[in-house]
Parts: structure tokens; C-alpha cells; sequence
């Protein structure tokens, strides 16, 4: 069993909650819930082989974060030439069963069902110029690159620059930067010389700056009780203002809009039956209400 990358939404909740809820098997979906999310699924692959690229960074909605003002919470690499099966997700998630994280391909369809509310959906797409994205796949199917870049140990709130803990959306950073910093990472090693250390040198040098958590004090010390929340990878300094730097979806769209030009994105959203499919880096209005040139699609 796995539990997705959980991130900041546990920091308002209760700590059993919690811990109860991410290591436990989701509710199970109606089969009305299920048919709409695999022909949302249907839409998204559509979109991905319609882009006539090798891959796609993609984010899908998941935890509640609009308390942080953040919409994505998961993000991954869809690979056309996944041995999974085209377009699959090549993503981190933590093994619940082994304590640890793990990488592994996931179709479209069951990324998307984890969603934690099957009746209003958002995936961002990321689509690459052909040099970047080539560079980006080659690195991202590579299988001893990919678990040289995985950390040991795993936290929802993980620290960008240190090598204690990782999530899920980390890992997506250090694959980036593995790919675009020209990184050889051939030879495992340790401290300042290993690949983790390498890509978060190549990312704090190009100006990478993570998602920023301002939190009520009391929220901080929920990782004394959460397995996958923790305080001991972040500066002291962020600790004392309350704050948590991570990783997150919209750090990862801000950094590669900014470190590539030509990099474009489609947004799509599922309300019930309706699908908007936006183009550009404007967010689709909240409810997936369409706005001035978006398209939509009626899933029945």
C-alpha cells in the first residue's frame, strides 16, 4: 500500500487524522466517480499525445491546499516511452507498508484516482522544447540516475536543500536538475559529492526557490506525531518565524517557466461531467468554470 505525497494540508490537520487516513486504503469510489475520472483520464492522454512531445511534467490536485493558495500537491514526469505503458507517471511515493519511498510508473487513470475529491479535479500539463525535454527523459529513464536521486528517508515537508529527507516533488526538482545542470552522476557517493548533493548545488546556483508554508506555531510540532511531517531538515531560522520552505508543484511550474523558454502548459478540470481544458499559465478559474477561449468537453 502507498500513500501519495502528502504535503502542507497536514499541517491543519488532526495528527490521528492523519496518520489514520494516509496509510489507509482510500474510500472506495462510486462507479459513477470511477467512469468520470478514467474519461477525464481519456482527455488528458489525449492532450499528452496530441503535444507530439517525448513527456510532460504533470501535477494533479489532491490533498485540499487552498488554505496555502496552492492548488497542485503531486507531480511526476508522464513518459510516452514508459515501460509502463505510454504516458505512464514516473513518480515518488511512500511505501506505507516498508516505511520508505519508493519510484514507480502509475497510468494516467490511477493517477488521477487519487485524488481526494472525485468530483472536481485539476491536472497541470508542462510541455518542454524538444532539447530540454530529450535531456529530460533520457535522465528520467534512466533507472540508476532515477534511484540515485532518491533519498533514503522521506518527509511530506522535506527541506529543498538538505539531504535528510525527500518528497515527491523533490525528486522531480533533482531529476531536473540532474538533466539540465549536466550532472554526471555515473558514481554513487556521499556528502557534498553525491548526486542529491550535486543537483541541489545546480539548483540553489540557478536561483531554484521553493513553495513557502507560513504556519501558526501550534502546526510545527504536529511532526512529533505524523510519520511523514518533520522539523530536523529545516533552518533554524525558518523555524523560528514558523515557516516550512518545500518543494510543491507550483515552485516546480515557476522554476521551469522562468529557467526555459518555450515551456508551455494546459490546465484541465473536471467538474461532474465537464471538462475545461485551458492553454497558458494562467490558472482555470476555481469551480472548473471556463473562461474566454478555454475549451470544453461533456464527458457523457
Amino acid at each position: 500500500m502507498t500513500a501519495a505525497c502528502v504535503a502542507a494540508a497536514l499541517f491543519g490537520a488532526s495528527a490521528e487524522a492523519a496518520s489514520l487516513r494516509y496509510c489507509d486504503r482510500q474510500a472506495k469510489l462510486s462507479i459513477d466517480q470511477q467512469d468520470t475520472l478514467f474519461r477525464f483520464a481519456a482527455v488528458v492522454k489525449t492532450e499528452l499525445e496530441a503535444s507530439r512531445q517525448p513527456l510532460a511534467l504533470v501535477a494533479r490536485s489532491g490533498l485540499d491546499l487552498s488554505w496555502f493558495g496552492l492548488r497542485y500537491s503531486h507531480a511526476g514526469v508522464s513518459l510516452q516511452g514508459s515501460p509502463n505503458g505510454p504516458w505512464s507517471v514516473r513518480q515518488l511515493y511512500y511505501a506505507c507498508d516498508e516505511q520508505r519511498p519508493r519510484i514507480f510508473d502509475q497510468g494516467v487513470s490511477g493517477f488521477l484516482l487519487g485524488t481526494d475529491n472525485p468530483q472536481e479535479g485539476y491536472v497541470s500539463l508542462v510541455f518542454l522544447p524538444e532539447a530540454d525535454g530529450r535531456r529530460l527523459e533520457q535522465a528520467a529513464l534512466s533507472k540508476p540516475q532515477v534511484l540515485q536521486l532518491l533519498a533514503a528517508d522521506y518527509s511530506a515537508n522535506a527541506y529543498p536543500y538538505s539531504l535528510r529527507y525527500q518528497n515527491c516533488n523533490q525528486w522531480v526538482m533533482e531529476l531536473l536538475a540532474a538533466a539540465w545542470g549536466g550532472l554526471t552522476l555515473a558514481e554513487p557517493a556521499d556528502g557534498a559529492d553525491s548526486p542529491r548533493a550535486m543537483a541541489q548545488q545546480w539548483l540553489r546556483s540557478q536561483g531554484y526557490e521553493p513553495t513557502t508554508f507560513d504556519l501558526i506555531r501550534p502546526a510545527m510540532w504536529l511532526g512529533a506525531f505524523i510519520p511523514w511531517l518533520h522539523s530536523d531538515d529545516h533552518p533554524a531560522d525558518d523555524l523560528a518565524r514558523s515557516v516550512y520552505r518545500v518543494s510543491m508543484p507550483a515552485s516546480i511550474e515557476s522554476f521551469v517557466r522562468a529557467q526555459v523558454p518555450g515551456a508551455t502548459r494546459v490546465e484541465l478540470c473536471h467538474a461532474g461531467r465537464r471538462v475545461v481544458i485551458h492553454r497558458g499559465w494562467e490558472p482555470i478559474a476555481e469551480g472548473c468554470q471556463p473562461g474566454e477561449g478555454d475549451e470544453v468537453v461533456m464527458l457523457d
